[in-house]
């Protein structure tokens, strides 16, 4: 059995004229959305960008900056190619960190993982996401954005 792990960062900055604030998919009712050119779901693309590392196939960028022209903005669109480079590659296990201030990720965890279980095809159960202000030491701890680290693991049998 072959395993690999990927590791994925996002990070973007709150903008007042944003209306909907998308993590995972999950509208999280904030008074500011988060500056992007797509819907600036941040979960979303920190795992489009863990997923990259693993097949090696960079989506975020130039891929994702050609569909946001054409129109396609829904992160989840991002994640969906990704996922088509994995092959035969199986995701185990994902872990999801998210450093902000506002708003309070806590209600907002079951829906998230149940819309990652739905993109990845796995079971809430191999979901972990945690949320922490980081003690307001960063721009993100201080209100100023949300940042999103996270881990896929996979195995290829």
């Amino acid at each position: 059995m072959k395993f690999k792990t990927g590791l994925g960062q996002d990070s973007h900055a709150f903008e007042n004229n944003r209306k909907t604030l998308l993590l995972a998919g999950v509208d999280c009712k904030h008074a500011q959305g988060l500056r992007a050119n797509s819907d600036g779901d941040v979960v979303l693309h920190a795992l489009t960008n863990a997923v990259s590392s693993i097949t090696g196939v960079n989506i975020l960028g130039e891929k994702a900056d050609n569909l946001c022209q054409q129109g396609v903005t829904d992160s989840r669109e991002y994640l969906k190619l990704a996922l088509q480079d994995l092959n035969t590659w199986q995701v185990q296990h994902i872990a999801i960190s998210i450093e902000c201030l506002t708003p309070k990720i806590s209600p907002f965890m079951a829906d998230m993982k149940k819309n990652i279980a739905q993109l990845f095809n796995i079971s809430t159960d191999d979901i972990g996401i945690t949320a922490t202000t980081g003690e307001g030491l960063s721009a993100f701890g201080k209100g100023e954005g949300i940042q999103v680290s996270c881990i896929i693991s996979v195995i290829q049998t």
